[in-house]
């Protein structure tokens, strides 16, 4: 994705150009077949490790991103799904990208204040944290999570068992025993949810763990987003639910 200088101070991400088609299959997690207006058939780079349930449903609309990188494999990147609810961002790459913008602009008032913001810093037992920002001697140490299931106005992480999230939280914890703050952030990267829950129906050990992490001092964020076919920012902090 493509910054833009101008409003990145408002923590405003630009689409690059982007391709409609419609989505035929998606297929060994990171390729789909896409279908383009003009009749060509092109395989996708699909950013994204987990199930996708409820958007990857074959027959959709969807928004592909060109590269002409001559390493590239595939040239194509799909970005984003219309589903009848709301268009949803599948790349996973975003939520990264546009946290650290949002923070760097103070759109998150609760990581706001500090001097440095570093992404994919080493950490714990080879780990490295998606945002690691320091004031002198003060760290947050930030975990952000791409969420894109949404059941009934209700989204969900994961869409799928993650032995590298539940890593993550225990990790987190680490750090708040050493003194530092830990946050995990988890961004629905669509417009129609209103309350945020963890997936104990898919990966009850990650649940678990996440009420765990939040009695040993770890901060949960919840934020959704404001997307169209030009760019993304973040919306506003939602609520989220961890009782049982």
């Amino acid at each position: 994705m493509k910054k833009s200088k101008q409003k990145n101070a408002t923590g405003y991400l630009k689409w690059p150009p982007l391709i409609q088609g419609i989505l035929i299959k998606r297929y060994k997690r990171f390729m789909a077949d896409v279908k383009l207006k003009n009749g060509h058939v092109v395989t996708a780079h699909c950013p994204n490790s987990g199930s996708m349930m409820e958007c990857s449903e074959p027959g959709r609309k969807v928004y592909l991103s060109r590269h002409n990188n001559p390493k590239r494999k595939l040239k194509y990147t799909w970005e984003m799904i219309e589903m009848p609810s709301s268009l949803v961002g599948v790349n996973t790459m975003v939520p990264n990208q546009l946290v650290k913008v949002s923070v760097l602009a103070g759109k998150i008032p609760g990581l706001s204040g500090f001097d440095q913001v570093r992404p994919e810093v080493r950490y714990g037992q080879n780990s490295r944290i998606d945002l690691l920002l320091e004031k002198g001697d003060e760290r947050c140490f930030v975990e952000i999570k791409n969420c894109t299931l949404v059941t009934d106005g209700v989204a969900c992480f994961p869409d799928a068992v993650t032995s590298r999230g539940l890593k993550h939280l225990k990790e987190l914890q680490n750090q708040v025993r050493s003194g530092d703050r830990s946050v995990m952030l988890y961004l629905i990267q669509r417009m129609d949810a209103k309350l945020f829950r963890p997936a104990d129906h898919i990966d009850p050990a990650y649940g678990k763990e996440l009420r765990k992490a939040l009695k040993n001092g770890v901060e949960i964020m919840v934020y959704d987003v404001a997307l169209d076919l030009e760019g993304i920012r973040l919306n506003n902090a939602m609520p989220f639910e961890l009782q049982q």
